[in-house]
Order: C-alpha cells, then structure tokens, then sequence
C-alpha cells in the first residue's frame, strides 16, 4: 500500500514520535514495506513513519533508491550516538516538495537503533547515508530540515508555502 505523504503544516511532522515496543510481528513488517514502497514512489531515500501520518520511531533509508536491495535499512527508535566532519549539501524532504536548500550536517554519523526483530544494531554511515540518517531521526524527534536553514531563508519558504495553501495548490 502506498501512503500519501504528509506536507508541512501537517501536525504529526512537528511531534516527537512515539517509541516502537512490539517488535517481528505480521503488521510491523507489512508497514515497513508499505514504507519503502511509498518512499520508492516519492521518489525518496529516506522517509520516517510521521511524513506518512503515523507517530511511530521508525525510518526506512535505501540511498540506492531502489537499485540495491542490499542498502534498504530499517531503523527502529534510532539514536543518533556519533557526529564527525561537516558537509554541505542542497537538501531536500518529501513533506516540503518543491524546495530545496543547502544544509550542514555532519559527514559521518553512528546511529543506535533496533531491527525488525527487537534487536539493538549500530551502523555508521558517511555522505549521503550520514545525511539521511540525521534528515529521518529528526523527523522522529518532530523536526523538519527546515530548522536547519538560515532564518531568512526559513521565512521565504513558509511564506511561499502560504500562497500555495490560499491557492489551494498545497493539501
């Protein structure tokens, strides 16, 4: 099933999700399909369960896009545990389509986080992979990239998005 995703303004992208305890069950696996499902059909590497309207500490990443099926992840109530480097880098999300900007993050991030099974994993990633971890686990925390732009460069945008709700034209 693929879910619409959520635009900003929504309320559930502005809340801290809620944390994961039922772990390998039939309906946890079938919606973290649908996730990536949904993320392939937006065109996105990376999408958090709140972006489709569910407040649950979940993310799915594939920084292939769908051309390796060896670099899906699931990240279960992840943790961000380390941050090295900095890169900057145009960037973009799914619950802002249409807007782009340049963003410093961090170049190489260790992330803590349980799989499907319950079970604790580490993974630390660089490039894009430490871009789309940050850009999901603040998702989960109720933060949009948009936070992380210039104040100015902030405003433009929201008030873009304002005219394009008076239009009708962002739902």
């Amino acid at each position: 099933m693929i879910y619409p995703i959520v635009k900003y303004g929504h309320p559930v992208l502005e809340q801290a999700a809620e944390t994961v305890t039922e772990f390998d069950t039939p309906e946890l696996h079938k919606f973290i399909e649908d996730m990536f499902e949904s993320m392939y059909a937006a065109k996105g590497v990376g999408l958090a369960a709140p972006q489709i309207g569910i407040g649950r500490r979940i993310a799915v990443i594939d920084a292939s896009a769908g051309e390796d099926a060896a670099q899906r992840l699931v990240l279960i109530n992840p943790e961000v545990v380390r941050v090295e480097g900095f890169q900057t880098t145009e960037e973009g999300c799914l619950s802002v389509p249409g807007f782009r900007e340049q963003v410093t993050r961090a170049k190489r991030v260790t992330v803590r986080f349980q799989d499907v099974q319950g079970q604790a994993r580490e993974m630390t990633g660089e490039d894009l992979l430490a871009r789309a971890f940050l850009h999901e686990t603040d998702h989960l925390r109720g933060r949009l990239f948009l936070s992380r732009v210039s104040v100015l460069k902030r405003d433009l945008i929201r008030r873009k998005i304002r005219k394009l709700v008076k239009a009708g034209e962002w739902a």
